[in-house]
């Protein structure tokens, strides 16, 4: 993944936009303690706004907090337990924390050197885990999408399911990056997840062993061999259905997609076939040029795919991106689906509402995830970055896509009955209306 790309989703802004950030300056600054190393942050230039909210309060509580709080030593009977007490830089890293929660948002967050490192590694694409996106649900750590062909996936997480537990410990006011970083591990070691699931009484407890994760991008038709193992890439079968109808299913918005989509199509064409599903259920997002350029197969120059609409105080005006106008296909020939699910997230709600609303397509399954904001990677330190959300995605009718996911034209639930019967009426209800016309 390269640097100057866009990322929607569970995925980002990757930016290389450089600010500073200082605790305060105001009534209580000539209270304030000398603090013995915080010296990247103090090296970097001050910034041009200064708040003029009184500051005594945080020096006061960083005083009582080095003259009073217990040192290192607790004592319980017999034993002796030793704690290890923060350093003043970690201390200032747990106030920025704490200055970015306030926000509310659960999707702007501070990372520390450790989480920056890991989070660093994931948006290069090697990484060891479970393979499962997260994100924040009604204030709870949610599984936006279990990833294909992952150990998560094959253990049985489904989409919606609410991660209440890591080895034990609560979740609850935990970030999304907190959770991912509790989750990670080495390949081969085991991770003991919790979950709370609609329509289940009890929670439910599932290990899982961390393997290298390695997903799959797209495939055609069924794509899985004669032991159900999946195949990768476009060497999935030719997509044609007997009854005529073609299937594309994408995974993620990953930066080989849009190549791999195109290639993918010109097999639809190919086949003679003027219907076509495209099935994005349990697809995360990704890349938001990719969806874009996806879009653009279906539309003429310059309609709009997905707009950017910046906060009141943001010197940016609403930022419009549009279709780059390949437009190969006839819409009065053209018969297309789009499936989805409470997994379909950010880039493929972007692409959907985008295709749903100039006509092109409908929307068949569950609703949409939800997940329409904008964020910005925006280096603090050397080590540490802010990120912060700066917008949200608007479909081109102005539908907020954060605030109210996306509805399909027609509504089918999978049951678990469905799911132990190997059925999938979402898939076959999309074909009826292709072949059927309703």
């Amino acid at each position: 993944m390269t640097k100057d790309k866009k990322i929607s989703s569970i995925a980002l802004y990757v930016l290389t936009i450089g600010v500073s950030f200082i605790l305060g300056m105001g009534v209580g600054f000539d209270s304030r303690p000398q603090i013995e190393k915080v010296s990247e942050l103090k090296n970097k230039e001050q910034p041009q706004h200064v708040a003029q909210t009184d500051f005594t309060p945080f020096w006061v509580t960083w005083n009582l907090i080095n003259e009073k709080y217990v040192n290192g030593h607790i004592e319980s009977g017999s034993s002796t337990t030793t704690k290890k007490i923060p350093t003043d830089e970690e201390k200032v890293y747990g106030a920025i924390s704490g200055l970015v929660s306030s926000l509310g948002d659960p999707y702007s967050v501070f990372m520390a050197p450790e989480q920056a490192k890991n989070f660093q590694n994931e948006i290069s694409g090697t990484f060891e885990g479970v393979g499962m996106e997260l994100g924040i649900k009604e204030g709870v750590i949610t599984v936006v999408a279990p990833l294909e062909g992952t150990p998560a996936k094959k253990a049985g997480v489904k989409s919606g399911d609410k991660v209440v537990s890591i080895e034990d410990k609560t979740t609850f006011g935990m970030s999304v990056e907190e959770a991912v970083s509790l989750i990670r591990g080495k390949k081969g070691t085991e991770v003991k997840l919790t979950f709370v699931r609609d329509g289940e009484p009890e929670p439910i407890e599932i290990k899982i062993t961390r393997a290298t994760i390695d997903i799959p991008t797209i495939q055609l038709g069924t794509g899985k061999t004669k032991n159900g193992d999946l195949l990768r890439g476009n060497n999935a079968g030719d997509g044609l259905r007997n009854d005529g109808v073609f299937v594309i299913r994408l995974f993620n918005f990953s930066a080989p997609s849009a190549d791999l989509f195109r290639d993918a199509l010109r097999k639809f064409i190919l086949s003679g076939s003027d219907k076509l599903i495209l099935d994005l259920r349990g697809n995360p997002g990704g890349y938001l040029e990719a969806s874009v350029d996806m879009a653009s197969w279906f539309l003429p120059s310059g309609k709009v795919v997905v707009s950017e609409e910046f906060g009141k105080n943001s010197n940016k005006i609403s930022n419009v991106h549009r279709s780059k106008g390949y437009d190969i296909f006839d819409p009065k020939v053209l018969k297309m689906a789009i499936l989805i699910d409470r997994g379909s997230a950010s880039a493929s709600e972007i692409l959907a509402g985008a295709l749903s609303e100039h006509g092109v397509a409908k929307l068949v399954g569950e609703k949409s995830f939800g997940k329409g904001s904008v964020q910005e990677l925006v280096p603090v330190t050397g080590d540490t970055f802010l990120k912060i959300t700066v917008a949200k995605w608007m479909t081109p009718n102005g539908h907020s896509i954060s605030d109210f996911g996306l509805t399909p034209d027609i509504v089918i639930p999978i049951t678990k009955e469905d799911v132990i019967a190997g059925k999938d009426p979402q898939l076959d209800r999309a074909a009826k209306l292709l072949i059927d016309g309703k």
